[in-house]
């Protein structure tokens, strides 16, 4: 018989934890590589199994890991995100997470199987993880400009000629408006290392800016930013806050902070927002974002 005082056993203390998230982060920049694989790694129940460069390696990193999660950039050299994920969604749920926020690529990364758009920029570390666990789950996520560019699809869509319930849609508008809803359902090509080999950036000839598969970049040679306050200026604008690009950068928090007031004097900015629009070229009269 137990003593009153002692407690009763953990009916739960033999029962493992679950299994931590395995996701492959795949960007053509290193510091922003670094950055979200450090910013990851600090959860307890996620842990990034590899890193890539393009969508060559991303693809052959998630054949070798099978990773719950594919975290994947658009404009990467070689073989771009959007190019490589129809072959990466039948391995794992990709989120893209990139600068690229043109309606045609947002729309097109849908079509093609992602299962959440995340603008740097537009979320926090915390919203990150949510996403990543989220679409582990099949639930998508969307940053507000994914989310807008997925609305202006519906709008302008053919509809998906599926008869509705009796009773709903019966009644004409009385003005001319387009009804789309439903997003076109396309099957991925048949998975091969030697196709995906083939590939070349498809969408590098687009409206949205590419000249020879990289992305037209805004002029950022007027701020005059130094190597190591450009790096800091891509996390910034990644969403990061000084604890997470300290981590990132192996610098203390000090010397962020001292990076930050340089930057903001540099870019004559009083916040993260505007600085990080200025730098992405969102900005008015600023020209257009990079990817």
């Amino acid at each position: 018989m137990q003593s009153p005082t002692q407690p009763p056993p953990n009916p739960f203390q033999n029962v493992p934890p679950p299994a931590a998230l395995r996701v492959v982060v795949a960007d053509d920049n290193p510091v922003v590589r670094a950055g979200l694989t450090a910013l990851l790694s600090g959860r307890e129940d996620i842990t990034v199994v590899a890193e890539a460069a393009d969508g060559r390696e991303a693809y052959e990193a998630a054949r070798a890991h099978r990773p719950d999660v594919i975290l994947l950039d658009v404009r990467m050299p070689g073989v771009d995100g959007i190019s490589a994920l129809p072959y990466l969604v039948q391995i794992a749920p990709v989120v893209m997470l990139t600068y690229s926020r043109e309606s045609e690529i947002v729309q097109e990364a849908l079509r093609r199987g992602a299962g959440g758009y995340l603008v740097h920029g537009e979320f926090a570390a915390d919203q990150l993880v949510a996403a990543v666990r989220d679409v582990k789950e099949g639930r998508a996520h969307f940053t507000s400009t994914a989310a807008g560019a997925l609305l202006e699809q519906l709008r302008q869509g053919s509809g998906t000629g599926q008869a509705l319930p009796e009773g709903l849609g019966g009644a004409r508008p009385t003005h001319r408006n387009p009804a789309g809803f439903g997003l076109p359902r396309t099957s991925p090509p048949a998975t091969s290392a030697e196709n995906l080999s083939q590939l070349q950036p498809d969408v590098a000839q687009s409206s949205s800016g590419w000249t020879g598969g990289r992305p037209a970049a805004p002029d950022r040679s007027r701020f005059q930013l130094s190597t190591r306050e450009a790096e800091i200026m891509d996390l910034i604008a990644s969403g990061m806050n000084n604890q997470q690009i300290a981590a990132a950068c192996f610098i203390s928090e000090k010397t962020v902070k001292n990076h930050i007031n340089r930057i903001f004097a540099k870019l004559h900015s009083t916040s993260r927002s505007e600085a990080a629009a200025k730098w992405l070229g969102t900005a008015p009269g600023s020209g257009r974002g990079v990817g």
